[in-house]
Parts: C-alpha cells; sequence; structure tokens
C-alpha cells in the first residue's frame, strides 16, 4: 500500500475543498457588497481548534456551523477559549435561511447569561420581536424581580421585550427552551454557555451541552 501516496491524495482533496468553500463565500460575500478576508491555512486535525481560538480573539463574533454528524470539540473551544459571543448554525434537512424575527433570550440572572444578552444588544436591536424566557421551578434564581429590571434595561436601548417564565416540570432546562423556542417559531435563541475545561475535556452545563449537541435552531453563545 502507497501510504504516502494515499495521504498525499487526500491532503489534495481537502485543499480543493477548502478552496471551493472559499469561493463559495467570497461569491456571497461580493453579492452583498461585505467586506470580507479569506484565510487558507495547513494544520494537522488536532490543531484545527486552536487556530480558530486564535483568530477568534481578534474578531467580533465566530460563527460555526454543527452538522448533524459532529464532534462538538471545535464549537467548545471557540465558546470557551475566544471570549467573543459565537454563533452556532445548525445545519441539515431542516435547516433554514437565517432571520431576526423572533429572538428568544433564556435568563437566569447568572454572569454567563448577563454575558451573552451584552454580547447580543446589536441585534436584538433589530430584531422585531423579543422574548425573555426564565425557566421556573429548575433552578433558584438570586433575586425575583431580574426578568423586570433586564427589560427596564434593555428599554433604555429602544429593545422592548415579552418576559415569559415557564415551568420546568420535571423537564431539563435544554428541553424547555427547545420546545419554547419551536412553539415560538424562535430564529435564534440567546443564552450563556456553562463549563470550563480540563487540559481539552470539556465539562459542560446540561443546557449547554443539551443545545450544542443538536441546536434546534440558530444559537448565540457567550461565556
Amino acid at each position: 500500500m502507497n501510504v504516502a501516496g494515499l495521504a498525499a491524495s487526500e491532503a489534495n482533496k481537502s485543499r480543493k475543498g477548502a478552496e471551493a468553500l472559499l469561493a463559495a463565500f467570497d461569491s456571497i460575500a461580493d453579492r452583498a457588497s461585505l467586506s470580507h478576508e479569506r484565510i487558507l491555512e495547513k494544520c494537522l486535525t488536532h490543531e484545527v481548534p486552536d487556530m480558530f481560538v486564535e483568530y477568534g480573539r481578534l474578531r467580533d463574533l465566530m460563527i460555526v456551523p454543527v452538522p448533524e454528524a459532529y464532534d462538538q470539540w471545535y464549537a467548545e473551544a471557540v465558546i470557551f477559549g475566544t471570549g467573543k459571543p459565537t454563533l452556532v448554525l445548525p445545519e441539515g434537512p431542516r435547516a433554514k435561511p437565517f432571520k431576526l424575527n423572533t429572538t428568544v433570550v433564556a435568563w437566569d440572572f447568572s454572569r454567563a447569561a448577563a454575558r451573552a444578552i451584552a454580547d447580543a444588544i446589536p441585534v436584538l436591536e433589530i430584531a422585531k420581536e423579543v422574548r425573555i424566557v426564565t425557566v421556573a421551578n429548575e433552578t433558584v434564581l438570586d433575586t425575583k424581580h431580574s426578568g423586570e429590571e433586564l427589560a427596564k434595561n434593555l428599554s433604555r436601548h429602544g429593545i422592548d421585550v415579552i418576559l415569559e417564565n415557564v415551568d420546568a416540570t420535571g423537564r431539563s432546562i435544554g428541553e424547555v427552551l427547545e420546545t419554547h423556542a419551536a412553539s415560538c417559531s424562535a430564529d435564534l435563541l440567546v443564552m450563556g454557555a456553562y463549563g470550563h475545561s480540563r487540559l481539552r475535556e470539556f465539562i459542560l452545563g446540561g443546557a449547554t451541552q443539551s443545545m450544542l449537541s443538536k441546536p434546534p435552531v440558530p444559537i448565540l453563545f457567550s461565556h
């Protein structure tokens, strides 16, 4: 078996695939009259997450697609390593064009949720409808009035919101958010990402794990 030849052939296919994706990106950006930059680098597979993090720390937003057959390693590295918001886009037969008619914000008065809302303000300002959802009877909030105070703060940005409390009724937060997003035909979910890394093993919070493993809609994560 010609191992070297097979490796060279696979590397060539990978390079051509990357060039085709970049060409498609250039075409879409040109049609939308968007300023853009193309970057093509060669690295080993295990080096890709670190490269994403390196570039992500110098950008405003990272966008990561999530194919149905997917290793979460890349997205987790970006979310927890860049210090920047990350937009996770689901792929598959149910994927649809990205819109901003209805945006759902998961709110639990945590640091990560507060960070996510601060990062999402430019998006919330242009969304047609913003729903702030608090899941009741699943975790204990530090204050009873955080939803009202959050709505007051967002109103200063010209953002009118709908406050909603949804009872978990024995379900996980991930299940509640997925069901609620579907019930109001949400185009985007904004939520904090919970977890920490131990070397390359990421220990994720339950809601983060379930929503990241199979995002029902585009999700803007912040950590």
